[in-house]
């Protein structure tokens, strides 16, 4: 689904990331691991085309996606949610979603300022859609509560279900749990497992590593720009360069002891 090939980016002299490859299983979840600073976000932001890489190659089912501003890579069918929840919080539930569909929507200028018939028509299908969505994240009996009331875990609901409605082919969810309670994370887990179901391809960042091992079933870890290791969950969490990048390496500990 999403191939990166030797991807770079650098700041000045700051080399964010070097040479990182990796493919996107269609149809799978796939996550990206790594340390605080290691560049993760930096990769969603050069998918979703919000920067451009210094080198490489990014490509959506073979189509690249170099120089296409975020609004083209959005209608390419390439959704993002974000660490920090963006929701329209003096509207409701129903009304976000439906906000999100409006790339798809074709019913002019005119139709919208006289409320014509083809206006009414789409319009009323996208709130049936959206209605839909909700539902599959749990939020169908809040459609019509105001997004600012939510608890911190349905709001992350809820930018999930507007990401779905800009109808991507991939999905991608930068730290979808943070700031979430143990039972908060485990609802949304089903949330996302009851989408990948539906056939959808997600590729997430998270630092919950009980939550990608859940979901994941394949996994790259990126440290200081670099991709370290990738496999199956079982593989990463035994794989000595991972582990050597979370805790650091033994000797070094006994160096700093002798220290």
């Amino acid at each position: 689904m999403l191939r990166l090939n030797n991807v770079s980016k650098h700041f000045g002299g700051l080399k964010v990331l070097q040479d990182v490859s990796f493919d996107v299983p269609e149809g799978r979840v796939f996550g990206l691991i790594g340390p605080n600073g290691a560049g993760k976000t930096t990769v969603f932001n050069l998918v979703t085309g919000l920067l451009a890489p210094s080198g490489g190659t990014i490509e959506l089912q073979g189509q690249s996606l170099l120089g296409m501003p975020p609004h083209r890579i959005t209608r390419r069918g390439i959704a993002r949610t974000f660490q920090n929840i963006r929701v329209f919080k003096d509207m409701t539930l129903l009304d976000n979603v439906v906000v999100g569909m409006h790339a798809h929507l074709d019913y002019g200028v005119p139709g919208w300022l006289f409320a014509l018939p083809s206006f009414r028509a789409q319009e009323a299908r996208a709130r049936e859609k959206a209605r839909e969505l909700l539902s599959w994240v749990g939020l169908e009996a809040k459609a019509e509560d105001i997004a600012d009331n939510l608890s911190y875990g349905d709001q992350r609901k809820l930018e999930l279900a507007r990401a779905l409605a800009t109808e991507p082919r991939l999905l991608l969810l930068d730290e979808p749990v943070a700031g979430m309670n143990t039972g908060e994370k485990t609802e949304l887990m089903g949330g996302i497992s009851n989408i990948a179901r539906r056939g959808y391809t997600i590729f997430m960042i998270e630092h919950d590593m009980r939550f990608v091992m859940g979901l994941c079933e394949r996994i790259a870890v990126l440290n200081f720009g670099r991709i370290i290791a990738e496999g199956t969950p079982a593989q990463i969490q035994s794989n000595p360069d991972v582990i050597e990048a979370y805790l650091g390496r033994d000797d070094e500990d006994d160096e700093d002891d002798a220290a």
